[in-house]
């Protein structure tokens, strides 16, 4: 007898083409790896240490759902410190990867019949996420022309009676593309003016390097404004699971301790220990990693630029958008010839909107040569695009 057929929303999530390509690329033991944002480094030997010490010592039950009071503390005065929000513990929410709080939040702010606007490209998570809870999803352009940097115009056009969130993503995944403070204060404005949330994606905040980074809770004076953070890049910790959300706003905030006691019932309690000792403890290697992520941004753009291939210069996170349309404007047909072919594996334009056809995403976190020697390669297959590929078995000797 058959099982009954799945009537859930989540029947219409549309595969990401960022995991088509990774999976692919793990078939591939020669292959580069510059399809996912994978730090290249390891989590910091003292989080670790605190970690394995802390889980010997007994903190592997359950906590509260919405994390321990000691990190939500220390969460509360790092975002002080470094975002310049007035926020107390009462404030955070500890979740189980940034992912799962994007997730929740949509889950316990939006419903059917409701409209997530997203920039274009967008992250396709958040699309997945939206589907999921039975919500529309709609968008506002980004322009590569404009270094993927949205105009408040744009962005007010796509409003529609529907439109219940509002997304930001600065420093952006996938155009590394930051939002400069004016724009995010029109953001707010437009936001309170036809009554939205704002979505706020910072899981990239610490990694700048042309301009600060800014949050548009700065801008907030009604609580309108939900922050999401993350600690997989700037801490190497994509394995650990672990994320916060910040809203000024006490319902929202009881609201996501409810979803995550339905989801997970709590993030893992050795990674909120882990997650403690990075955030109060020495941020030496999240230096040390900006700065080698904007020298290998510095000599991406060189090489492109002197093989003779666009792409729009990243201001942040660890992305690099490269313009293949020279060769051909379908974004998966080039990222899946470049694997096959020349075993370097980027993610297809495509699978972050309709803006981003006819370019694919180049991770900058791989290792200094790899992500060198997988551009040359990509410029090599830009330039023989219209070449047939001699199958080796065949070839002429």
């Amino acid at each position: 007898m058959p099982v009954p057929i799945s009537t859930s929303p989540a029947t219409r999530i549309h595969r990401s083409g960022i995991r088509t390509l990774m999976e692919l690329a793990m078939r591939d033991p020669e292959a580069i790896r510059l399809e996912i944002g994978e730090p290249d480094v390891p989590t910091p030997a003292h989080v670790v240490a605190a970690a394995g010490r802390d889980a010997a010592a007994g903190h592997t039950g359950y906590t509260s759902s919405t994390g321990t009071p000691e990190l939500r503390a220390a969460l509360a005065e790092k975002v002080r410190r470094v975002n310049g929000l007035e926020v107390t513990a009462e404030d955070v929410v500890v979740t189980h990867g940034a992912m799962h709080g994007l997730a929740m939040a949509i889950a316990a702010l939006a419903g059917p019949g409701d409209a997530v606007l997203l920039p274009d490209p967008e992250f396709p998570n958040w699309r997945m996420a939206a589907v999921a809870a039975g919500v529309d999803v709609t968008t506002y352009p980004a322009h590569a022309a404009n270094g993927f940097v949205p105009t408040l115009a744009d962005i007010e056009a796509a409003i529609t009676p529907q439109t219940r969130v509002l997304v930001v993503c600065s420093p952006n995944n996938p155009t590394g593309a930051m939002y400069p403070a004016d724009l995010l204060a029109g953001v707010v404005e437009l936001a309170r003016r036809h009554d939205l949330w704002v979505f706020s994606d910072e899981c990239y905040e610490a990694i700048t390097f042309d301009a600060p980074h800014v949050s548009p809770a700065s801008f907030d004076t009604d609580g309108r404004v939900v922050t999401f953070f993350s600690f997989s890049k700037t801490y190497a910790m994509t394995g650990w699971r672990l994320g916060y959300v910040v809203s000024r706003d006490a319902g929202v905030v009881d609201l996501l301790g409810q979803v995550a006691e339905a989801t997970v019932a709590c993030p893992s309690s050795v990674s909120q220990r882990a997650a403690l000792a990075a955030v109060t403890g020495p941020q030496d290697d999240v230096r040390t990693a900006v700065a080698s992520y904007q020298e290998r941004r510095d000599a991406a753009v060189a090489l492109l630029a002197a093989r003779g291939v666009p792409c729009v210069r990243p201001a942040g996170a660890f992305y690099l958008m490269v313009d293949v349309s020279a060769a051909t404007t379908d974004s998966e047909a080039f990222a899946l010839r470049l694997l096959d072919e020349r075993h370097v594996a980027v993610s297809p334009g495509s699978a972050f909107g309709a803006a981003g056809e006819g370019m694919v995403r180049v991770s900058l976190a791989a290792e200094r040569g790899a992500l060198l020697e997988g551009l040359g390669r990509l410029a090599d297959l830009v330039g023989a695009w219209g070449e047939v590929a001699v199958p080796a078995a065949v070839a002429t000797p």
